[in-house]
């Protein structure tokens, strides 16, 4: 039985922002999906820790050995947290984010343009761009609905030349559809292949596969931001060539035409390291599994539940991706007729107080097939966008996390009606610096503080 409750608070639950009727609202996140807020048990972890941080490296004094421990347990966390123990074989690299991850990995592989990664259209451009770069892409064609079938990354498997990698998400950021992981991870490994995991958005919600050969992840989506990522991965793979970054605590050795690299995980970890970070993924990583698993995974299906049917219910809101009978993250992506995605966002921030995600979500190609546009068409929009100023293929997303209630769902789904029902009380003009949309007066930007 979870020993804490959901939905959680977060840091900064209940913090009230201005709003352009003069008034001042609670702020209402539905972006988790992007970054999350910091659990207190996070925040408490790092206050506790930061009075004894001290260099990690060759250090001597007490506080050097309290922080070279603390990181070091961080490790162990992050490998547990991937379901390796210590026997396993594995290691834990701890790194900026999951996107530093990927193209970490894309470079210790030592993949070649004669090599093949099969990927999918649905992947954020974190897990497509370190593939494209460093080898040929085969693609997995999703539906309308943005899915694929376990059948369809085989029939890509198959394909030759044969491919080295199957790199896939673990949870769309888009529309929180959960590829069913172990039978594509089944597939793979029946062929030989090995299989990455891009689980920056599975991580925060739902076990991580032990299946994957790879996994990567951040701490800045599961309620620890402090600029850390994972990867975790066979350490044999960590232990031949030189690393992705060279510098100090790279290296046991160095004379100025040769170098002997330090064994995994520190020679893959040059540079002075965020241990405070680290202290705080360990700390975020305690705390989710304090909560436990099916907690969490209830939680989310009801909000979800709520969240997905609530605003296909709503005249002119067009929900995107998987239908309502399947189960997904607490993640819903949709348009507005008639509205561009950036002024429903904006809307929602300066009349009601609601923070939303917009845009493609770095995810163009998949967005584009989602709202129907062929990918000839969605090339086409891409270039107008790039050479006359056109807009992107762009949706509004709205994303919760363990501290989302089904009052704060209420609470947005009646925001959107009330957005859909109604002309905008002022006009709304795009800031050119950032192609956000603000309102024509009092401008509730955020104040530096």
């Amino acid at each position: 039985m979870a020993s804490v409750s959901l939905p959680a608070t977060l840091v900064g639950d209940g913090l009230r922002v201005p709003c352009m009727d003069g008034t001042e609202r609670p702020y209402l996140s539905f972006d988790a999906a992007a970054s999350t807020s910091a659990l207190p048990q996070a925040m408490e972890a790092v206050e506790t820790f930061t009075p004894w941080y001290a260099g990690v490296q060759h250090g001597a004094g007490y506080k050097s050995q309290a922080s070279a421990l603390a990181y070091q347990s961080a490790h162990l966390a992050g490998l547990a947290f991937a379901g390796r123990g210590g026997d396993s074989g594995d290691v834990a690299v701890i790194c900026r984010n999951a996107t530093e991850a990927v193209n970490h990995l894309a470079y210790r592989l030592r993949l070649g343009r004669g090599d093949v990664v099969v990927t999918t259209v649905a992947e954020h451009y974190s897990n497509l761009l370190p593939w494209t770069r460093a080898a040929a892409c085969r693609f997995v064609e999703c539906g309308r609905d943005g899915t694929f079938a376990p059948e369809d990354v085989a029939a890509a498997l198959d394909q030759r030349p044969v491919p080295q990698l199957l790199a896939i998400t673990g949870a769309s950021h888009v529309t929180g559809w959960l590829p069913p992981l172990p039978e594509i991870i089944a597939v793979a490994h029946h062929r030989g292949i090995p299989v990455f995991v891009d689980a920056a958005q599975l991580a925060p919600h739902r076990p991580l596969p032990p299946e994957a050969d790879f996994l990567a992840w951040s701490g800045h989506k599961m309620y620890a931001p402090f600029g850390v990522g994972v990867l975790v991965g066979p350490r044999r793979v960590f232990l031949a060539g030189d690393p992705f970054l060279a510098g100090g605590g790279s290296a046991a050795m160095l004379d100025l035409d040769e170098v002997a690299w330090l064994d995994p995980p520190e020679r893959e970890e040059a540079g002075s390291p965020n241990v405070i970070g680290a202290v705080a993924l360990r700390a975020a990583i305690g705390a989710l599994e304090e909560i436990g698993w099916p907690a969490i995974a209830s939680h989310d299906r009801r909000i979800a539940w709520s969240l997905r049917r609530g605003l296909a219910a709503i005249p002119g809101v067009r929900l995107l991706g998987p239908d309502l009978d399947a189960e997904t993250l607490p993640v819903a992506t949709f348009s507005v007729a008639g509205a561009p995605a950036a002024v429903v966002a904006a809307r929602l921030a300066a009349e009601e107080a609601i923070g939303v995600g917009h845009g493609s979500f770095h995810a163009c190609p998949f967005v584009a097939r989602l709202l129907g546009l062929s990918p000839a068409g969605a090339r086409a929009s891409a270039n107008r966008a790039r050479h006359d100023g056109g807009e992107m293929p762009e949706a509004v997303r709205v994303s919760a996390g363990i501290n989302t209630s089904e009052q704060d769902v209420a609470r947005l789904l009646a925001a959107v009606a009330r957005l859909v029902d109604s002309e905008p009380p002022v006009r709304y003009l795009r800031d050119p610096s950032t192609g956000d949309f603000y309102p024509t007066t009092s401008r509730p930007r955020a104040a530096s503080r």
